[in-house]
């Protein structure tokens, strides 16, 4: 099925028959026990960029540079040493954020539970975990 939208002269909009990426849902847990909870297509590469540049190699760079050179969640700023401590496959992108949202309702037990791997739990938030052997 091809969708074409009309636009301006610039571009036009097109969806294709191809498969949709894959969004993961993942938690963070920080140094005091907190937990962090995000949507990605790139779990390693996001994690990476949650813990942040370790050095910079140019030390003239000032405070307003550094947090821009940093592109990970605000709320986990300074909260390391960071582990990823669960992530599973939530789908497409509005299964993902319909995941997360659930998830962020959950009390910290049932958080754990999920990290504990909570089959029916996974099951309630559409999320599947790959096990590789």
């Amino acid at each position: 099925m091809t969708l074409n939208a009309p636009t301006d002269n610039k571009s036009e909009l097109v969806k294709r028959d191809t498969p949709e990426k894959v969004w993961w849902l993942y938690l963070i847990a920080t140094r005091t026990g907190s937990l962090y909870c995000g949507i990605t297509l790139d779990v390693p590469r996001r994690f990476a960029e949650h813990q942040g540049p370790l050095t910079f190699p140019n030390s003239n760079l000032g405070a307003t540079q550094k947090a821009q050179a940093y592109k990970g969640a605000r709320f986990l700023r300074g909260k390391g040493p960071l582990k990823l401590k669960f992530n599973a496959i939530a789908g497409t992108r509005s299964d993902a954020l319909k995941a997360e949202c659930k998830v962020k309702k959950l009390t910290r037990a049932k958080k754990d539970d999920l990290i504990a791997g909570d089959k029916r739990l996974l099951a309630q938030l559409g999320l599947s975990i790959v096990e590789l052997s």
